[in-house]
């Protein structure tokens, strides 16, 4: 429903953004959330400033997690009411704008922020909450280094002293960030990938892992500086959600891995900031069983197959604790939303997957084999996902992909998911 307190540019870049992004979704060229986002904002430069004016914003932001966390928050806030979100995972201003458009006037939104964005869009929507999970490599030949990036953030939250921010204690380069912030909320979800947080981004000292924390995770300070942990005001286990309250929380989710449970502790802390009771809100996060088709399960020719994205070395050691053990399909390409350089696969250690069957493909399955190879992981060479398929005995196919990768192999299941 149209607004009447939004200027008249407002309205007709508005309306322009949601008709682009239907007629892409009709013609199947894409959701079009960005080519409705980019022709509002060039008739309004302005648009999603005036499209998050009277709504209370949270924005989620980091490496690793952000679709999937900004999908369980948005399950949790939905107790308040509609809620608008760029669910398609588009997570640059264009798509933040064409999701608002989309959603008409909701009192709420849940919106994800590619990390290199974040400054710019806290000063566009002004967000009540503010999620920060990770902070690791990714895309090498184009991504900002991992401690300007922190620095990035931080200096960004210095200026916007009234955003909670709800951060991840067991990560340095967030501690650091988020300390710049005047009230936070620290989760503690682990931290499976620390090749990236060894070297303190406050002083340049060496991090400090000293053993386990009474909470269950794992105590790190700098060497020289103050920077170390904080104490978790919420935490995770392998089933469940604990709150400042150390009420436990039982978290039976569709998705698979301790790290979405981790994920819905930090969506329910992000909740609990706008009045939620966690309580209300862990039946909703029961109901996310796909997340822009990852994790989806689907029945192809009697085989039982779940497609996991990984695009970097963080999420491929978090996919490999995910995959059940079995038949597992790996896919890797260099295009350029991957990033063309593929020398992080010598970060990944692909040890846990010996002893199962692997299959790999893709654009670079060379690069992929030569990596395995150094592993001791042996593996055949498939040409498509359909060889994969009729490769696998019936029963359960596990697929591993990076991006481009991950989208060819949903086009070859020839559905949307």
């Amino acid at each position: 429903m149209a607004d009447k307190r939004l200027p008249l540019r407002t309205k007709f870049a508005s309306a322009v953004s949601r008709g682009a992004a239907a007629l892409s979704r009709a013609t199947g060229r894409g959701d079009g959330s960005v080519i409705g986002g980019r022709l509002g904002l060039m008739i309004d430069p302005d648009l999603l400033r005036n499209l998050a004016a009277g709504r209370r914003v949270a924005l989620v932001s980091g490496t690793n997690g952000k679709t999937t966390t900004t999908r369980l928050t948005t399950a949790a806030m939905g107790v308040l009411g509609p809620v608008a979100t760029n669910s398609f995972g588009a997570n640059m201003p264009t798509g933040h704008t064409s999701a608002l458009a989309r959603a008409g006037r909701t009192p709420y939104a849940v919106l994800e922020v590619d990390e290199h964005y974040l400054a710019q869009v806290l000063v566009a929507t002004e967000p009540a909450v503010v999620a920060l999970l990770n902070l690791s490599r990714d895309q090498l030949d184009r991504a900002m280094e991992v401690t300007m990036m922190a620095t990035r953030w931080r200096d960004a939250l210095a200026n916007h002293p009234r955003v909670h921010v709800v951060a991840n204690a067991d990560d340095p380069m967030v501690v650091f960030a988020a300390s710049s912030a005047s009230e936070v909320t620290w989760f503690s979800a682990g931290q499976r990938w620390q090749d990236d947080s060894w070297v303190c981004p406050a002083c340049g000292s060496a991090i400090q892992r000293v053993g386990d924390a009474p909470d269950g995770g794992q105590q790190w300070a700098c060497s020289s500086c103050p920077l170390q942990r904080p104490q978790p005001d919420w935490m995770a286990d392998d089933h469940a959600a604990i709150g400042p309250d150390d009420a436990r929380y039982e978290v039976r989710l569709a998705l698979p891995g301790r790290v979405n449970v981790g994920n819905a502790a930090t969506a329910l802390a992000v909740a609990a900031r706008f009045g939620v009771r966690p309580a209300d809100a862990v039946p909703r996060l029961a109901e996310v069983a796909s997340v822009a088709g990852r994790y989806a399960q689907v029945e192809r020719d009697g085989r039982q197959i779940r497609l996991l994205l990984a695009k970097n070395p963080a999420s491929w050691l978090e996919a490999f604790d995910m995959a059940e053990p079995g038949p597992t399909l790996l896919s890797v390409n260099a295009r350029g939303p991957d990033g063309m350089d593929t020398s992080w696969l010598f970060d990944v250690d692909f040890s846990p997957l010996q002893g199962r069957p692997v299959m790999i493909t893709g654009d670079r399955a060379y690069d992929l084999a030569v990596r395995l190879e150094v592993n001791q992981v042996p593996f055949t060479h498939v040409t498509s996902f359909a060889s994969a398929v009729a490769a696998t005995p019936p029963g359960k196919l596990e697929v591993i992909a990076n991006y481009t990768a991950f989208q060819d192999i949903r086009a070859e299941l020839d559905r949307v998911l």
